[in-house]
């Protein structure tokens, strides 16, 4: 445990650092003053997000610029073909092999993706009203410091490496770690934004009489928006329905098995965060060529109105983000919940649900009460991910702010730990630690043995010389910063 959990947040740590080393030829200290000039002007809502999803390497010119979404936008673009393309369909059901060429699919087309990408990052950061509406080049400095054509194809190379970068790194801590690699990755990088958040309301809060500030009834009343919308989370993201099962007598030789009771649980939000993740991935995508194509040309003013739909704050992003939330939760249960399997499990070991008959009725009654709990978790992830703009028009709190008292943010930053603490306490209990809880010790445990299936885990056992690297990268990088501290 204690491997897996150094081997995780090392794998993060070079997560960290590589959105921090910038792109060489690229100056990202006009993004960061327009971006700044943005959130004090209570704006960069659309900038803030794609900022947030790259962990902050976007506003840094880092090589980890474009992030995991392409990764997630081919696992998307896959997971639907799945359920169209009939060849695919009968790959996953071969097992792991099936899955691992879908997975290897899924790679190539992220390299794909990551090509056209960057390449409109790159195109877009030479002409920057292009991609972030209100930029001037006469107020700010130019982003790209070299015209010249190996420039941009190195740095497009580069985007699109640092992103299959993050793609091993995240499947690494899945195979070998603790949680999902690519939600941790996302998870890492808002987080990593909290201590700028923190700045950012302090010095909103002790701001001179007469400025742009937030007073103390506002700051207690979003204390408590914090408080209720954090346990609201939770609450949803854990709540289930309990169906009850009965299970009839079974008579083997003189033994009798079963008449028990037991339940079937259903998540209320059976999809998790991945609705929300999957729909911000499809907005920044067309939202980046739209505005693209608009800003290139003067007669494609088409273009220009298409990516003015995509804008944060206008009623047809709202519309179109709670149709993809919608969308993508049906499709999540669609594929990953089974009504008809699981009610012919039942039925094979002897189950039934009382006032259900057995086999095809008891699938569409399951089927029946998922798609109204569906509904309801989809109609709550839309809610809570369009909260930071409430707090954003009603008491002009910044989006780096009112990320973190919901939104999409808060959100996946919830629904991550959660799942990451569940599968802790899992892999404590099956390993025979006493887990969280208190429960006390586990009869019968022998120590030495313990001992012995702990000293022969896997490929984790050499993580030393890893975290001596890593220490060594972190020690070079705080004396850096303080010596950079020292000199300005």
């Amino acid at each position: 445990m204690r491997n897996k959990l150094f081997y995780t947040l090392s794998l993060l740590f070079v997560a960290r650092i590589g959105a921090n080393i910038p792109i060489p030829g690229i100056n990202p200290a006009p993004l960061q003053e327009f971006f700044a000039d943005q959130t004090a002007a209570g704006g960069g809502g659309m900038l803030g997000l794609y900022n947030m999803f790259t962990g902050g390497a976007l506003l840094k010119g880092a090589v980890f610029a474009l992030g995991i979404m392409p990764y997630i936008s081919a696992s998307i673009i896959f997971q639907l073909m799945t359920a169209v393309v009939p060849s695919l369909a009968r790959l996953s059901r071969e097992g792991d092999v099936g899955r691992q060429k879908i997975t290897q699919y899924t790679r190539y087309a992220t390299v794909l993706i990551c090509l056209v990408q960057g390449t409109l990052m790159i195109m877009g950061l030479k002409n920057p009203q292009s991609l972030f509406s209100g930029f001037d080049q006469r107020i700010y400095s130019p982003i790209i410091l070299s015209d010249s054509l190996w420039f941009f194809f190195s740095a497009v190379i580069i985007l699109t490496t640092g992103t299959i970068i993050l793609m091993w790194l995240g499947e690494q801590i899945t195979q070998n770690g603790i949680g999902n690699g690519v939600s941790l990755l996302i998870t890492v990088g808002i987080v990593a934004d909290l201590p700028g958040a923190l700045a950012t309301l302090y010095r909103l809060v002790f701001a001179p009489v007469g400025t742009s500030r937030i007073e103390v009834p506002q700051l207690a009343v979003m204390m408590i928006l914090l408080l209720v919308v954090t346990a609201g989370l939770v609450a949803v993201i854990q709540a289930m329905r309990k169906i009850p099962v009965q299970y009839a007598k079974r008579v083997v030789g003189r033994k009798v098995y079963g008449g028990q009771t037991s339940f079937l649980p259903l998540k209320v939000n059976y999809s998790g965060v991945m609705p929300v993740i999957f729909a911000s991935a499809i907005l920044l995508f067309p939202q980046q060529i739209f505005s693209y194509l608009g800003a290139s040309s003067e007669n494609l003013s088409f273009f220009s109105n298409m990516s003015a739909w995509f804008n944060q704050g206008t009623p047809s992003y709202y519309f179109i983000f709670g149709m993809l939330i919608l969308l993508f939760s049906y499709f999540w249960v669609s594929v990953m919940f089974k009504p008809i399997q699981i009610a012919d499990d039942l039925k094979k070991y002897g189950g039934y649900i009382p006032g259900v008959r057995p086999g095809e009725p008891t699938a569409k009654f399951l089927d029946f009460i998922m798609t109204r709990l569906t509904f309801a978790g989809a109609v709550f992830l839309t809610l809570i991910a369009v909260f930071p703009d409430i707090l954003l028009f009603t008491y002009n709190v910044p989006f780096q702010i009112s990320n973190f008292f919901g939104g999409t943010g808060m959100l996946i930053t919830v629904g991550v730990l959660l799942d990451l603490l569940q599968r802790i306490e899992t892999y404590l209990l099956q390993r025979h630690y006493d887990g969280f809880m208190e429960k006390g010790s586990i009869r019968g445990r022998n120590p030495s043995r313990a001992r012995r299936q702990l000293a022969s885990t896997g490929n984790l056992k050499n993580i030393g010389p890893l975290m001596v690297v890593l220490g060594g990268i972190f020690l070079v990088g705080i004396i850096s910063w303080v010596l950079r501290s020292w000199v300005l």
